[in-house]
């Protein structure tokens, strides 16, 4: 079993370094909330009173940060105090320039890294059900890989340093779009007369298919487990779609691609910024879109 530094205690980060712990891996935890460092002592991991105590031994370091600027700023820490051959692997959702940045830095300083941000919320951080997208260099991805399966179910290696955060954004664009028409659809139905329930019946076996539907319903009824049957209560955040759809636009400037739905996406939920309701879930859009947010 390995020593692991986990870096970042959040909703998803307290899950993921709960799993290793219970895997039996030793797991030294850091994170600047204390109430989020007892749950994971509770859980079987070892307080870390900094980056140095945590790193200082470890084969590996985790982190789950908010933004590239804490990334760069914990990796330069890191950097100065961990062990020689450490791999790092960064499971933040940060931008690109920024994660290729920091794994050249870390490979010139010898150190492996990859990128890889995850999808499946807090549920699925919990449950060790998460999707990883990675990128890197093959023999750090390899080295990773047996760590992530751990915490995830699908693995996937994207190529290159900074690709994981490319799928990540990627998907993530896509998946926002598809809620925001899915929402539309839905609102039309029922305007029009068909209630929710028949519309769902329908469209979810016919070509208007598509996961924000059958998976996580944006109006109530037709999927139990769904957001929408709970007052919208998260789930994954409106706040944080919006993060990933500000990366994913300002990407898609720098890369010159033409997302105009993505772009058209970001600014609805930067709408329900605007009122004070992106602690909703994403599938809250559908308040929007229907007139009672």
């Amino acid at each position: 079993m390995s020593t692991i530094a986990f870096i970042g205690l959040g909703n998803m980060g307290l899950g993921m370094a709960s799993n290793l712990a219970k895997a039996g891996h030793d797991v030294r935890a850091l994170d600047i909330n204390a109430d989020a460092l007892a749950k994971a002592v509770a859980a079987g991991c070892v307080q870390a009173d900094n980056a140095k105590d945590a790193v200082a031994s470890a084969d590996i370091v985790v982190t789950m940060l908010p933004a590239g600027k804490h990334v760069e700023l914990v990796y330069a820490d890191v950097m100065k105090h961990a062990s020689e051959g450490s791999l790092f692997i960064d499971c933040s959702t940060i931008d690109v320039d920024t994660a290729r940045k920091v794994i050249s830095e870390a490979e010139s300083a010898g150190f492996e890294m990859i990128d890889a941000p995850v999808s499946g919320g807090v549920a699925g951080a919990t449950a060790g059900t998460l999707t990883f997208m990675c990128g890197g260099a093959d023999a750090a991805f390899a080295r990773a890989k047996p760590v992530l399966d751990i915490m995830g179910k699908n693995v996937f290696h994207a190529g290159g340093a900074g690709n994981g955060q490319v799928a990540k954004i990627a998907n993530n664009m896509l998946l926002g779009i598809h809620m925001i028409g899915t929402c539309e659809a839905f609102n039309l139905a029922e305007k029009l007369g068909l209630d929710a329930q028949t519309f769902y019946d329908i469209s979810s076996t016919a070509s208007g298919q598509n996961w924000s539907m059958t998976n996580y319903c944006p109006a109530p009824g037709p999927v139990e487990s769904a957001p929408s049957n709970r007052g919208y209560q998260p789930g994954f955040a409106a706040a944080m779609m919006l993060k990933d759809l500000r990366l994913a636009q300002d990407a898609a400037q720098s890369a010159r691609a033409v997302t105009p739905l993505g772009a058209q996406a970001m600014a609805l939920y930067g709408l329900m910024e605007a009122s004070g309701d992106d602690s909703l879930d994403f599938s809250g859009i559908m308040k929007l879109i229907d007139g009672t947010l």
